[in-house]
């Protein structure tokens, strides 16, 4: 099935704990055109659990979208997918999540090791579903071989295939590897979409000459306008970047996004606050004043305190 197109090139990348509703539709109001629920278990999903059903809940508004699950039984990943797929304009199947819990499991960057599972699962879906699959893989699992995985994936019927340019075992430690980003777009027919260090737009123009799209992950959850100063400066060639108040009031956006749809507890809350106030003026005696919010109201307090001190 042909990969959707979409307004930009420009895709949020699924983040554990970040790429909920609510920070879904904030980057969306700023140019993301693709995004993405954060990794979802497919056993959670066929079995109805209501924890990780709560992890996918999405809103006509949230569009295109993407949900992506985790898991090494192609029954299972076939039967969260059929399950979800009405709501979901693609099922995206994780294949490079890196964290020793799923790698136990056989799921995540373990199925890099077995071509001939990734095979199957991506065969199965295919043949079964009424919506495009696609994969997100890294380079390999310690040892790079994704010119192989990307052509079993492509084989496979996947429609396309985002690469995140480092090992599992690197994690995020390192410089991606964007050539080999470049060297898979060169041998596939499918949509690529190339993810890491995609940090400022000049990066994402960058990442654009070597791939299809530019999957924005660890920039994005300090400045969701990252995807409003890439878009600007891919028209124009200049961007302004985000002032103390503009990143401020991200916190206050966000906040009435998660008041409508409600995402994770206070704790949450809290690190958007930090991460959309990262790096300004008091910062570190913010990010402490955080920490020890005990309220809800107590936080907005902090920061109504904080925006006063910033916009004198």
């Amino acid at each position: 099935m042909e990969f959707p197109r979409f307004k930009n090139p420009l895709i949020l990348a699924p983040m554990e704990e970040v790429s909920g509703l609510p920070f879904r539709l904030l980057c969306r109001r700023y140019g993301c055109s693709l995004a993405s629920t954060e990794m979802v278990s497919s056993h959670g999903i066929a079995r109805n659990n209501p924890s990780t059903l709560s992890l996918i809940q999405t809103c006509p508004e949230d569009s295109p979208i993407a949900i992506q699950l985790a898991g090494q039984l192609p029954e299972t990943l076939l039967t969260a997918a059929q399950k979800t797929q009405k709501s979901f304009n693609i099922i995206d199947i994780n294949m490079g999540c890196p964290s020793p819990n799923i790698i136990k499991q056989g799921a995540g960057s373990a199925l890099l090791k077995r071509k001939a599972k990734i095979k199957e699962i991506i065969q199965l879906l295919v043949n079964n579903l009424e919506k495009p699959v696609t994969a997100k893989i890294r380079l390999g699992f310690s040892k790079i071989h994704v010119l192989e995985i990307a052509k079993v994936i492509e084989q496979a019927g996947a429609s396309a295939i985002t690469i995140h340019a480092r090992t599992a075992l690197q994690k995020s430690t390192g410089k991606a590897q964007w050539d080999l980003i470049k060297q898979v777009k060169q041998q596939s027919s499918v949509p690529i979409i190339g993810n890491g260090d995609v940090f400022t737009p000049e990066d994402a123009e960058k990442m654009l000459k070597i791939a299809d799209y530019a999957m924005l992950g660890r920039a994005a959850i300090r400045n969701p306008g990252i995807f409003k100063e890439c878009l600007d400066y891919l028209a124009t060639g200049s961007y302004k970047q985000a002032t103390p108040e503009e990143k401020i009031a991200l916190f206050f956006q966000y906040h009435q996004l998660n008041k409508k749809y409600p995402y994770g507890k206070l704790k949450l809350l809290k690190q958007r606050a930090q991460d959309f106030t990262h790096g300004l003026k008091h910062s570190a005696e913010l990010r402490n004043s955080i920490s020890k919010a005990k309220t809800e109201d107590e936080l907005l307090d902090i920061m109504e305190k904080y925006k006063s001190l910033i916009i004198k």
